[in-house]
């Protein structure tokens, strides 16, 4: 089997908001075309048009190769072997930063093609003859544009989410530091009532994790405000300073009360050694599309079993990186958890309507079944709604 073309389509909701603290507004969606007719789909979570001229762009010498020239006419049944072609061929331009999304979009559709290929779900190819039982955590971003907005939108949205069967969920409390939602800049005070009024609002059987997107300027400013969420019983708290701080996170690793998580910007497996070794991360977080792929994720997981560390996949886009992240925990021994945005509680149309068949979630578990691959289809009439022409 050949590579025969590759298409690549910027997606962007219409009514995207500079504002907000989403990245689900916008995708690059990946088709990995063979000369047997079987495509692949990918994504990944980074600047769409900056990652589509990343796959595109054409090299002038062996150091900084283009990824389209490379995968035109490889083995798409050997996505381990072509991940290193793409990264050797293009580490001049690439080994880090958008190329490694980009990379991790066509590595996603490679492994999607060789489970198509022999029939089997990606979890079998990665080593699982049956799936480990996989529970989604219902991801909330809260609407509004005021403390009480959002504070009152995520009370709803946990409700919701529990109505809806989940056992976890994640609350987005970001209102204050560099990334903040909507443009708010709150006291820290207030993180931790919202946290404390969604906790009375589900009671204590919801497992609850908290995010607050990279918030504290240093690891001992946010140690005073996680020890007074100490007592809201949270499984994580995600982002709490600046990624590349890695001696705060091994502060925080030593004193904090509850386990932190990180790394949903990590590309290639290589910044999640650093992460762990040097950070101290209780909990990594890969982004599939953002680490490289599945490939890269399969390391990451790797590392994490090797340090008896926890891994809980990210994905803020549509069901297209879900399916990637669920296979990959289906698979991996330590992971207890995966990042779901519900289509119910999504405000982005991306992530509501670029999918006609994804994987479901059934009394708080993803169900699989033997649609081979990552047993998702396209609707193409979204696809072609949603996309981008420039």
């Amino acid at each position: 089997m050949k590579i025969t073309k590759i298409e690549t389509h910027v997606l962007l909701a219409p009514d995207y908001d500079i504002s907000a603290c989403s990245s689900a507004q916008d995708d690059l969606v990946v088709e990995v075309h063979t000369d047997e007719g079987i495509i692949g789909i990918g994504e990944c979570d980074t600047n769409p048009w900056v990652a589509r001229e990343c796959i595109r762009a054409r090299g002038t010498h062996c150091m900084g190769l283009g990824l389209q020239e490379m995968l035109l006419g490889a083995d798409p049944m050997e996505p381990e072997a072509i991940w290193r072609k793409l990264y050797g061929g293009s580490k001049m331009t690439g080994r880090r930063g958008a190329l490694i999304c980009a990379m991790g979009a066509l590595d996603m559709a490679l492994w999607d093609i060789k489970g198509k290929a022999l029939g089997v779900p990606v979890y079998r190819l990665l080593g699982r003859e049956t799936p480990r039982k996989v529970t989604p955590y219902a991801s909330l971003l809260p609407t509004g544009r005021t403390l009480d907005a959002c504070r009152d939108s995520l009370i709803e949205k946990a409700l919701k989410a529990q109505g809806l069967g989940f056992k976890a969920a994640k609350l987005e409390v970001c209102i204050n530091g560099p990334y903040s939602h909507n443009g708010l800049q709150e006291s820290d005070d207030s993180v931790v009532e919202i946290v404390a009024a969604c906790r009375q609002a589900v009671g204590p059987d919801l497992v609850l994790m908290v995010d607050v997107a990279y918030a504290w300027p240093s690891a001992e400013v946010a140690l005073r405000v996680i020890e007074r969420l100490a007592p809201y019983d949270l499984f994580f708290l995600e982002t709490p300073i600046d990624i590349d701080d890695l001696e705060g996170h091994a502060l925080l690793h030593e004193q904090s009360p509850i386990p932190i998580a990180a790394g949903e910007w990590q590309n290639t497996h290589f910044e999640f050694l650093d992460l762990a070794d040097r950070g101290k991360i209780d909990v990594l977080q890969p982004d599939v599309g953002r680490v490289g792929g599945l490939s890269e994720a399969w390391k990451v997981c790797n590392i994490a079993q090797d340090r008896g560390l926890k891994i809980v996949p990210h994905c803020w886009k549509t069901g297209i990186g879900i399916a990637a992240s669920a296979h990959l925990a289906a698979a991996c021994d330590v992971s207890p958890y995966v990042e779901f945005l519900p289509v119910e509680l999504a405000e982005s149309p991306l992530r509501r309507e670029l999918l006609s068949t994804e994987l479901e979630v059934v009394d708080g578990a993803i169900q699989f079944t033997d649609r081979p691959g990552l047993g998702i289809e396209l609707n193409r009439e979204a696809l072609r709604k949603f996309e981008v022409r420039d």
